[in-house]
């Protein structure tokens, strides 16, 4: 094997400076330790990533009109605003979430059968359906939770820029969250699913318009068969096995067994195929 000479070891040691931070800091005399980079400040880091950066910002804005409208401080008028608003915070968040997951848009029946596939877009139409709609606070209770569980990342993001140990009681908080996601995604499906018939209450009690239970069903179709999100399909299935269960106890009254059956029959005639 060839001795290697002077210019081929400067060149891989240049080429090994990338793949190690303290190649590229001064160094002493002695070969001592080397200076760690400038940290990246959080508006950087934001900078740097501007749809991201939105998104976190249109959650957290979701968040905070979610608990105006809950407690409205500002007055019971200014509360329906704070609705609105976090319904269209939500809104447009699930388009910038929509533009990342789709292909450049194309004025065609693939393109919106794709869309519709999205969970973004579920709650673009899950927005737009309630918005305009008399408040309904069970309503906002998905949007809430799932602001909270999707700003949970990024949040951490910014938590390590700031400092390793900033904040250990907010840290601690987005471990919980991140520890029991699947239970609040499954309290997420239970809320939509209680949707269905709210809107119906709603409708008959003269706040809503005529067409929000038939938009909500088609909703609930889209969350029945997603994809990715499997939890409204799951909890329809765990409600009718509770309800079979407690319908088959000998002290159950025939009136409520026989509902509940035609109840499930119906239910299961308008259930999407999957």
């Amino acid at each position: 094997m060839a001795e290697k000479g002077p210019t081929d070891t400067s060149k891989e040691e240049c080429a090994a400076q990338p793949t190690d931070p303290g190649n590229g800091s001064d160094t002493g005399d002695d070969g001592g330790a080397t200076t760690s980079p400038p940290p990246v400040s959080v508006s950087k880091f934001m900078m740097s990533n501007k749809t991201e950066s939105t998104m976190w910002l249109l959650r957290l804005f979701t968040l905070i009109s979610t608990f105006f409208f809950l407690f409205p401080v500002f007055g019971i008028a200014e509360g329906g605003q704070f609705y609105q608003r976090a319904l269209l915070a939500n809104a447009l968040t699930s388009s910038f979430r929509l533009h990342q997951r789709l292909p450049r848009f194309q004025f065609s029946r693939a393109y919106l059968t794709q869309a519709l596939l999205e969970d973004s877009c579920h709650y673009l139409l899950y927005s737009l359906i309630f918005i305009t709609s008399y408040p309904i606070t069970l309503c906002l209770v998905p949007v809430a939770v799932f602001s909270l569980l999707h700003a949970t990342a990024y949040t951490r993001k910014i938590l390590n820029i700031i400092g390793p140990n900033s904040m250990p009681w907010l840290r601690s908080f987005l471990d919980k969250m991140t520890m029991h996601q699947q239970s609040l995604f499954k309290f997420i499906a239970c809320n939509e699913i209680l949707l269905m018939p709210a809107s119906v209450f709603t409708l008959l009690g003269g706040r809503a318009h005529l067409f929000l239970p038939f938009f909500y069903y088609r909703f609930l179709t889209l969350r029945y068969g997603s994809r990715r999100n499997p939890y409204c399909r799951t909890l329809f299935y765990e409600l009718r096995v509770a309800i079979e269960h407690m319908t088959e106890r000998p002290s159950c009254p025939t009136f409520i067994r026989n509902t509940c059956h035609k109840t499930m029959r119906l239910i299961g005639k308008l259930a999407p195929s999957s």
